[in-house]
């Protein structure tokens, strides 16, 4: 894998790692629901979701 696929990886992960901060993730903490389920699941799944998506991606795309 090359140096630039291994540095949007990184960047992945500090976007990750800064989306799922404590003060970040409560703002997200109400008593709201969609389809019955608290906001605040929605926020950390999709949040994970994407970013697995994304490296999947990275991952098979530049995969050398």
């Amino acid at each position: 894998m090359k140096q630039r696929h291994q540095q949007k990886l990184v960047i992945i992960s500090l976007v990750l790692l800064i989306a799922l901060n404590l003060p970040i993730v409560l703002l997200f903490d109400s008593a709201d629901s969609v389809l019955g389920f608290p906001v605040i699941y929605i926020y950390i799944f999709s949040v994970w979701l994407f970013s697995a998506l994304l490296s999947l991606l990275i991952i098979k795309r530049y995969h050398e």
